[in-house]
């Protein structure tokens, strides 16, 4: 290719020339599934192509190592056997699946610069996508209505059984089955991305019909999880530090600092705190680009280009590498038994009372010491 002018910028897309577009590159065999929208663009830079594939692929790496711990740790430990911890066990396989299903063949396609699987393994990935993110999503949900089972409504909450926790799990499961098949049974259509090396849901189109599919979808599988979620942290939070302050002055009239010993009684209350802004935070950062770029191609607001269509992609597949360590590394009983099997993947060595209860269970507690406190 002959370039013109200056020299183009390594950050930005190729200089266009001689009317070569993004879509060029795309086998004959995909064509009807790109968007007019994209024949605008020039080639993207094949710089971007190898970054976007180095990352996708370290973050795929590091996803299926991290999460094949957590579900062999969870799974062999049996004091991590617990309903509660079948939800931890869960996510980490979805999102194990998640990275399996849709990094390499991402990195695979970086490499070719644009979708070479053809239209059928276009559908399979973004339909396992699909599947796998919504069930990651609602199992995320699941643990914080756990967590506000056991801690808001204490000891009038029904406690979670091993059936109730697998009933739960299978409706996550199911979720992502239905809203990932309504795609490929004709309620919207699975396309490739703008930078034509991933596959997603079409925002593209001008049918209010097609339009709908990602209103609904985003709906059940986006605001009403992230409401739940922050409903139930929000209670939590507050169940807890009402406690804790009670706590505080029943430890004043007694006239000692804690009833707890080695506690300053406000731990419980700010590492709870803490996890829940963590959660709520990183959930929000993976699943909102995504959400955004459908609402940009939905309703026209700007102009979406295709290197812009891959930060949803990313920052969704990123929410599968720390959803170990939010969710299973800051589990005391699951550090202690990491130190032990896999000593160079520990992030520390396991406090002296490594069978303590993690600070979900900790904050439970407060039903026994609301039993002391009124005795």
């Amino acid at each position: 290719m002959v370039y013109y002018g200056p020299a183009p910028n390594v950050w930005s897309p190729t200089t266009l020339i001689n009317n070569l577009t993004v879509v060029d590159s795309v086998p004959p065999e995909m064509l009807h599934l790109v968007d007019p929208h994209w024949y605008q663009f020039p080639p993207l830079n094949p710089l971007w192509h190898g970054i976007i594939g180095f990352v996708t692929f370290i973050l795929g790496v590091i996803s299926v190592v991290g999460n094949g711990v957590v579900i062999y740790i969870f799974s062999t430990e049996k004091s991590l056997r617990t309903p509660s911890n079948l939800f931890v066990v869960n996510l980490a396989v979805s999102d194990f699946t998640m990275m399996l299903t849709n990094s390499f063949p991402m990195v695979y396609n970086c490499w070719y610069e644009t979708w070479v699987l053809g239209p059928l393994m276009c559908d399979l990935y973004a339909y396992s996508g699909s599947i796998v993110g919504c069930c990651s999503i609602w199992t995320m949900t699941m643990i914080a209505l756990d967590r506000y089972n056991v801690i808001v409504k204490g000891l009038s909450g029904k406690p979670l059984t091993n059936s109730g926790a697998v009933l739960r799990i299978i409706f996550c499961w199911m979720v992502g089955i239905v809203w990932g098949a309504l795609p490929m049974l004709g309620w919207s259509r699975y396309v490739p991305e703008g930078n034509m090396t991933a596959c997603g849901t079409d925002y593209l189109s001008d049918d209010w019909v097609q339009k709908s599919y990602i209103l609904c979808y985003s709906a059940f599988v986006y605001y009403t999880p992230l409401f739940t979620i922050i409903y139930s942290y929000y209670y939590i939070v507050q169940a807890v530090s009402a406690h804790e302050k009670s706590m505080r002055e029943q430890a004043k009239r007694m006239n000692v600092q804690s009833l707890r010993s080695g506690d300053d009684g406000k731990s419980a209350e700010m590492k709870l705190a803490k996890i829940a802004l963590v959660t709520i935070s990183l959930w929000f950062m993976a699943w909102t680009p995504y959400t955004i770029i459908n609402y940009t191609g939905i309703f026209k607001t700007a102009t979406i280009s295709p290197l812009a269509t891959i930060w949803g992609s990313l920052f969704a597949k990123a929410n599968a590498v720390y959803n170990p360590i939010v969710y299973g590394i800051s589990h005391p009983k699951y550090r202690a038994a990491l130190n032990k099997r896999f000593p160079a993947l520990a992030c520390a060595d396991p406090p002296a009372s490594a069978d303590d209860k993690s600070v979900v269970s900790d904050t439970t507690a407060v039903n026994e010491d609301m039993k002391t406190s009124s005795a």
